[in-house]
């Protein structure tokens, strides 16, 4: 009996050793190598952007993956490309709690819902001096995390011309920022385009600058 107890406690004592060191250094390991294969780094460390182009070496300065609603300092003076709302902001129009992700789950029928993009609706198209109608439909409703980087190519046309004011960069400077951080369909055909907020406004910045 003493025998056999000793047998099954070294063989668990030896699946104890190995499996800590497969489970707790060799798997880690690995996968900290294959994180730092050329293309895979960057994502693995959150996809942080560093400076307008994400070529220089330094503290970053966001994430590509995460929308920042920018708030301006003087409204009427308002510098910035704009995200979608967010279901997490306590305005109707943002900026959202970047440290809460998550959507209304709100049904297309619920009044409260469809109070919010009209209230939407009327202040985008007074900030951008544009017709109402042509507000596109990603800027009045809210992604399902809340923290969406992207906007449509439509939404930051409308953009534009506020931004370019603004800054006093030129509106043909502004769209080819835009252009430079537009997403295409995948392979030609899956999704639609869209345009990185974080990634545009971080470029705008730095174009302003110069």
């Amino acid at each position: 009996m003493f025998s056999l107890l000793t047998r099954q406690t070294a063989a668990a004592v030896r699946l104890l050793v190995v499996f800590t060191i497969l489970l707790g250094i060799v798997y880690p390991l690995a996968v900290w190598g294959i994180s730092r294969i050329p293309g895979l780094a960057g994502p693995a460390e959150g996809s942080i952007i560093t400076s307008a182009d994400g070529t220089s070496i330094g503290s970053g300065v966001g994430s590509s993956l995460i929308g920042v609603d920018p708030v301006a300092a003087d409204s009427a003076a308002d510098p910035f490309f704009h995200t979608r709302p967010s279901a997490s902001a306590e305005d109707v129009l943002g900026p959202g709690d970047t440290s809460t992700s998550g959507g209304s789950n709100k049904s297309g029928f619920n009044t409260d819902l469809l109070d919010a993009v009209n209230q939407r609706r009327a202040l985008i198209a007074a900030r951008e001096d544009v017709d109402p109608a042509l507000v596109p439909p990603d800027a009045v409703t809210a992604s399902a995390s809340g923290l969406d980087p992207h906007i449509s190519p439509e939404y930051a046309q409308i953009q534009v011309a506020r931004v370019a004011r603004v800054t006093g960069l030129p509106v043909a400077e502004v769209q080819s920022l835009v252009a430079g951080v537009t997403d295409r369909r995948v392979l030609g055909f899956l999704g639609e385009p869209t345009v990185n907020v974080t990634e545009l406004n971080l470029a705008v910045a730095a174009a302003a600058q110069r």
